[in-house]
């Protein structure tokens, strides 16, 4: 049995992708439809299920790697590493994800398109509240598409080739709605694409580390939670929406496209150690 899953390896990475899927998904499903079927309160329905969700992916990944792989510590081999380099890299990408946030916010209120507006007596609450969830987010995406996907990508194709894929099935997975709402909000899939861009990008300067990722995405998810959730702000309808952000969301906007933009510029010229590219 443990041969046969051995021969998955020289399986093609859209093979070996649906295979894990699959096996995810079967995982998944027999604890996921009864909190569907039972629990009412959507929030909790939606936490329960991802927490079951990401763990059943960390332990099918070890699993994944070790009899598939031969690599018993591949979530290691992906950028999982728990020292302090890695936890710095968080810290550094965790900052800059928020600092970019606020000043592209602190950029529209100069230019009059937003206006700021007094802070509620809970902002500490959704600040620390906030914190905890992009962390999180940041974790767990950051290990699914800059960990898991890309080495899977790698196996088989350049490195160019798995970036720009590796983004577009971030941008894709993260855009699954109505027809109606996708032509409302495109400007938004560009953004998401340049954002997993950027993210590799991070990964890659930092020599395959994900601290870095992770706390860049977490970092802008952060700061778009603390000016949502906090009600920070409001537009002035100065400009159109598709310069400020779509449905206020400013990586759908040409503003957050160009910060956005920029920052992953000067991260891809910091990219000096690339991931060693396999072909087979």
């Amino acid at each position: 049995m443990k041969l046969e899953i051995a021969k998955f390896a020289k399986y093609p990475a859209p093979a070996r992708l649906l295979i894990f899927l699959l096996i995810l998904v079967g995982l998944w499903a027999p604890f996921a439809i009864p909190i569907y079927a039972f629990v009412k309160d959507a929030n909790l329905v939606s936490i329960i299920t991802m927490v079951i969700l990401y763990t059943e992916f960390i332990v099918l990944a070890r699993w994944w790697g070790k009899n598939v792989y031969q690599q018993p510590q591949i979530l290691r081999d992906y950028g999982l590493q728990f020292n302090r380099r890695n936890g710095r890299d968080l810290l550094n990408g965790l900052a800059l994800g928020v600092i970019s946030l606020f000043a592209l916010f602190i950029t529209q209120g100069l230019l009059g398109w937003v206006i700021w507006q007094k802070p509620a007596s809970s902002l500490t609450f959704t600040i620390l509240e906030g914190l905890i969830m992009s962390l999180a987010v940041g974790f767990a995406e950051e290990l699914l598409f800059r960990g898991w996907l890309l080495d899977e990508l790698q196996r088989n194709y350049s490195l160019q080739i798995s970036l720009l894929v590796n983004g577009l099935i971030f941008a894709i997975s993260h855009y699954i709605r109505p027809l109606d709402v996708i032509l409302a909000t495109w400007p938004q899939i560009i953004g998401l694409f340049l954002l997993g861009l950027t993210c590799v990008w991070g990964k890659l300067s930092h020599q395959g580390r994900l601290g870095f990722p992770m706390g860049f995405h977490g970092g802008l998810v952060w700061g778009y939670y603390i000016v949502r959730v906090g009600n920070l702000t409001k537009y002035s309808g100065k400009v159109p929406e598709i310069i400020t952000g779509v449905n206020q969301n400013p990586l759908a906007g040409i503003l957050g496209l160009l910060f956005l933009g920029t920052i992953a510029l000067w991260i891809s010229q910091q990219t000096k150690t690339k991931t060693p590219e396999t072909n087979q």
